[in-house]
């Protein structure tokens, strides 16, 4: 009996072939080159940290989450990365804490979860993000989310629209303007975000009712949600979600549900969501939070983290065959150098058994003078 148990992969983890490595890699390049081009510094953080440090950076973060194992060395518990911008966070409070802010530094990395999200099982993502650390101002948001989507672009997504949210908007009306039981909040959250108006109710949440209403195309939502604040609580948020609305606008579609709440566990003021054109989910999140430093205090800070997973898919399916030049074994060295130099992808034959069509190549080099197959 053959034993094929070595040849499995855990669910939801999967390999890159060559066609999707290949458009995983210009994915990053692309995303990459944007954030580099508007001043956004590189970091690199390790695959496993301690759970201690990972966990309690910012608010909101799910340990349960995360694969986590003793280290043998100091006995301590760590955990494999489940988010990378938890990670920048740590970095830029220790490592980075006296440079000049605002701080701007970008990532790439793969992260991984103990199970998937909702039906979708894959555990292991590509993460690709930039965070601005030091300042979460409107125009920081403006900033941040103009250049998630300029990257999102140049890495060849389509049809972008952006669905704006305000995490701390049940906690910022509660706390005068509708007063709620402290008990009472996180029900009216949870039933906000599950748009159930039965439950809503249940909950204590009767007056917030009309933010149910307050979803859809950003012009029109916004206005209901300025109609249902007769308080004027949130018109500073209402004002900022104009703002940044003006700077993206021709970028994407946008749509506003200012009580979503799903994938904003650490955010604050802002929150956003990108969505792209044949794509079935998110292909990016990101937003306001604050970041624990060194003691008690804390920083602001905004940023967006791209999963291009499903993008690359798309990219690679779509990917037409690269050129390839077949190298005879008696080959000119310094003519296939030169082409080499000039873009040419080249494959040497190691034997007379090499057949350029069976290993891809397009292209034949007959002397100095290139044949196509």
């Amino acid at each position: 009996m053959q034993d094929t148990d070595r040849d499995l992969l855990p669910e939801g983890l999967e390999d890159r072939l060559p066609r999707d490595a290949a458009a995983a890699a210009r994915v990053t390049r692309a995303v990459l080159d944007v954030l580099d081009s508007h001043g956004y510094d590189r970091v690199q953080p390790p695959t496993i940290e301690f759970e201690k440090s990972m966990a309690s950076r910012m608010a909101g973060v799910q340990p349960r989450r995360m694969f986590r194992f003793v280290d043998p060395a100091s006995l301590r518990t760590l955990a494999l990365r489940s988010d990378m911008t938890v990670q920048v966070g740590r970095i830029a409070a220790t490592a980075l804490a006296q440079h000049a802010r605002p701080l701007r530094l970008c990532y790439a990395g793969q992260v991984v979860t103990i199970k998937g999200d909702g039906l979708d099982p894959t555990r292991e993502r590509l993460q690709l993000g930039a965070e601005l650390i030091g300042n979460d101002s409107v125009a920081a948001a403006g900033e941040v989310l103009a250049v998630a989507l300029e990257a999102l672009t140049a890495a060849g997504a389509k049809g972008l629209s952006v669905d704006f949210t305000l995490p701390d908007l049940v906690d910022a009306l509660a706390a005068e303007a509708m007063p709620l039981d402290p008990e009472a909040i996180e029900a009216v959250r949870r039933e906000l975000d599950a748009k159930d108006a039965g439950g809503l109710v249940a909950a204590g949440g009767q007056a917030y009712l009309p933010l149910l209403a307050a979803i859809g195309p950003f012009a029109a939502a916004v206005e209901k949600l300025a109609a249902f604040d007769k308080s004027g609580v949130l018109a500073g948020r209402i004002a900022a979600l104009h703002t940044i609305a003006d700077r993206v606008g021709s970028l994407a579609r946008l749509t506003l549900d200012p009580s979503e709440r799903h994938g904003f566990e650490y955010q604050s003021w802002f929150g956003f969501t990108i969505y792209a054109e044949g794509l079935q989910g998110a292909v990016g999140r990101g937003g306001s939070y604050a970041i624990l430093g060194s003691g008690t205090e804390t920083e602001p800070a905004i940023g967006f983290s791209l999963y291009p997973d499903d993008l690359i898919d798309a990219l690679a399916e779509a990917e037409p065959r690269a050129d390839t030049l077949f190298l005879p074994l008696d080959y000119n060295a310094e003519v296939a150098a030169r082409l080499r130099a000039i873009g040419w992808r080249t494959v040497a034959a190691l034997s007379a058994a090499c057949e350029p069509v069976a290993l891809g190549c397009t292209h034949r080099l007959d002397g100095t003078e290139v044949v196509r197959l």
